[in-house]
C-alpha cells in the first residue's frame, strides 16, 4: 500500500517533547504546499502530533539520543505521514478500548483511537514502531 506512495519530505526529531512545535511547523508547511483544506489540516494536526507524541513518550522512553523521523508520501489524492521511533513496538493488535466504563475515567490510551478517528486510514508496521496514517484531500 505504501510502497506505491512517493515521498515528498520528511523531517528528524530527537525524541523530546520541545521538538513538537518543529513538526507542528513541518506539518503547517507540507498542509499549506498541498493546500489541504482547513478540515483536513486539524485532523493532520492532531493526528500527525498525537502519533509523534506517542513516539517520543512510549516508543524512544524519553531518550533524547533517539530519533523520531516523520515522512510525508502522496500518490493521487491521497497524502500519507509516516512516523518512525527506534523503540522496541507494540502490540497494536490488543489495545483497550478508552470508550469502555473501565477506561473512560483514564488520563491515557486515547491517542490510538483519536488518529483512527480523524484519518482515512492507519495501519503499523511490525513491530510497532512506525505508524501510517493517510488523509485523502482535493
Amino acid at each position: 500500500m505504501i510502497s506505491d506512495f512517493t515521498l515528498i519530505d520528511q523531517i528528524e526529531i530527537s525524541a523530546e517533547l520541545k521538538n513538537l512545535n518543529l513538526v507542528e511547523q513541518f506539518i503547517d508547511k507540507v498542509c499549506e504546499t498541498k493546500s489541504l483544506s482547513e478540515d483536513v489540516y486539524g485532523n493532520v494536526l492532531i493526528a500527525v502530533t498525537e502519533a509523534v507524541n506517542n513516539a517520543i513518550i512510549h516508543g524512544n522512553c524519553f531518550q533524547s539520543d533517539k530519533k523520531v523521523l516523520v515522512l510525508v508520501s502522496e500518490i493521487n489524492n491521497q497524502i500519507c505521514f509516516t512516523v518512525k521511533d527506534e523503540g522496541k513496538g507494540f502490540d497494536y493488535n490488543n489495545l483497550p478500548d478508552p470508550t469502555s466504563p473501565e477506561n473512560i475515567e483514564k488520563e491515557n490510551g486515547r491517542g490510538i483511537f483519536l488518529i483512527k478517528n480523524l484519518s482515512d486510514d492507519m495501519a503499523f508496521d511490525e513491530p510497532g514502531n512506525v505508524i501510517h496514517i493517510f488523509f485523502s484531500h482535493d
